[in-house]
């Protein structure tokens, strides 16, 4: 299914909504795999660029029903610790490539999976392996995702100690009922349990993660966990609206059954993140992205998704990890027992790439850019020698005219209206022959 036509749907069907990249990752190709390798074994062509590592820890206690991300579950010990060293593995070998020795990080980003799934004795021992490659000691900003039932008075130290400036807690709902039936691991009693640990030990950025329209999701119940994270005033909120990818437990169930989506549709979610945002900006916080809201401005940023929205090199590591490099889009194999031998075997685990051209890497920080509610003319026209509002004028003008956004002198600045379906907005603005694929 397009994302054109998923656009225009009210109900929340299977497909993939949620603009992280482009080209579409469908067109990523593993025919194109020299492509990395030949950046990677060459001196960077821009030096000046910003570096990044996303390190995927791919392990769970439990798979919720509406993730799609590569997980596991029920690893022991001895498991974690083939994964760790398979991880060490290849950051190593990526620290040794021409395009990537010598240039520092600018900031690192534990996702899951769960990675604090790990015992802090295997944290511990994971930095000390990854440091002998890399080091973030004097990176801007390290993100870890937390799971609330993971967590422990004595993790979250070694969180502190292992360098770990910005911890990102997956809440998603205060309900019990509602956290139960979508199948995450923990209740609010760790919610509250974890967050009163994660103040105790003190982080420079603490975040934490809704989902607007899961499943048994009301009115109620949603405005509750929006006075909730309001009490809490943690320095970022992230609000997402739920989507049912096609690899979801949901959406296999969907299939299988014939059912009809249990998911709020599209409006509800819009009308409930504008709640969201209505009450959060009434308690001082500000909107930083169509996801993001933040207390302070001035000090609370987002490092990653900052850097990353603006053309940084992004090393990956892990299984089924993206990364970008120099120009070129890639992602390892996806299968845990591949990407394990393939390091034990002492090779990069490679799968698929795309050389992106000018105009296509134009197209990509414009698109996710305006994810951030304003973006203007001068920076593209300095960095890429185009004029976005003569480039991309149809689109714009069309916005415009819908009320999705507004074109002010050089700045294009999105409406509330824009701003809550923005990812149906973008597909507008691709390339004619990414608009009908897969995105996904």
């Amino acid at each position: 299914m397009s994302t054109e036509t998923l656009a225009v749907a009210e109900s929340t069907e299977v497909g993939s909504y949620f603009i992280a990249n482009y080209p579409p990752f469908s067109q990523w190709k593993r025919e194109f795999v020299d492509e990395i390798q030949r950046t990677l074994d060459q001196p960077p062509a821009r030096p000046e660029t910003p570096l990044g590592l996303y390190l995927h820890i791919p392990f769970c206690r439990k798979r919720c029903r509406f993730c799609y991300f590569r997980v596991y579950t029920d690893q022991n010990a001895k498991d974690i610790e083939r994964y760790a060293q398979a991880l060490a593995r290849e950051v190593e070998l990526l620290s040794t490539k021409p395009a990537v020795a010598g240039r520092k990080l600018k900031f690192v980003y534990f996702g899951g999976g769960t990675p604090s799934y790990l015992s802090a004795k295997q944290l511990l021992a994971l930095r000390e392996r990854l440091h002998r490659s890399v080091s973030w000691d004097d990176a801007e900003e390290v993100t870890f995702e937390c799971e609330p039932g993971t967590l422990s008075l004595e993790k979250l130290k070694t969180l502190k100690e292992i360098g770990i400036t910005r911890v990102s807690l997956g809440v998603e709902n205060f309900d019990d009922k509602v956290l139960e039936v979508n199948g995450r691991a923990h209740l609010s009693p760790e919610i509250f349990r974890a967050y009163d640990w994660i103040q105790q030990v003190g982080f420079p950025q603490v975040n934490i993660d809704l989902i607007a329209g899961m499943i048994g999701e009301t009115d109620d119940n949603w405005r509750a966990c929006i006075a909730k994270a309001r009490e809490l005033a943690p320095d970022n909120i992230t609000v997402y609206q739920m989507e049912l990818p096609f690899n979801t437990l949901i959406a296999k169930e969907m299939k299988e059954a014939g059912v009809t989506s249990p998911v709020a549709n599209w409006p509800t979610k819009r009308r409930w993140v504008d709640e969201a945002f209505e009450t959060l900006e009434g308690a001082g916080y500000h909107i930083s992205s169509a996801q993001e809201l933040v207390r302070n401005p001035e000090r609370d940023h987002f490092v990653y998704r900052d850097q990353v929205w603006r053309g940084a090199d992004l090393l990956c590591g892990g299984v089924a990890s993206f990364g970008h490099m120099q120009g070129v889009h890639y992602q390892n194999v996806d299968q845990l027992a591949d990407y394990l031998t393939i390091l034990e075997e002492g090779r990069l685990p490679l799968n698929r790439a795309l050389r992106v051209t000018p105009h296509q890497a134009l197209i990509r920080e414009v698109v996710l850019q305006l994810k951030e509610g304003r973006i203007s003319a001068g920076p593209f026209q300095q960095k890429y020698g185009v004029n976005i509002l003569a480039e991309f004028r149809e689109p714009f003008a069309r916005q415009e005219a819908a009320g999705y956004l507004t074109v002010a002198g050089e700045d294009v600045i999105l409406t509330r209206k824009g701003l809550l379906q923005v990812d149906t907005l973008l597909p507008e603005y691709f390339e004619p022959a990414h608009r009908a694929v897969r995105y996904t």
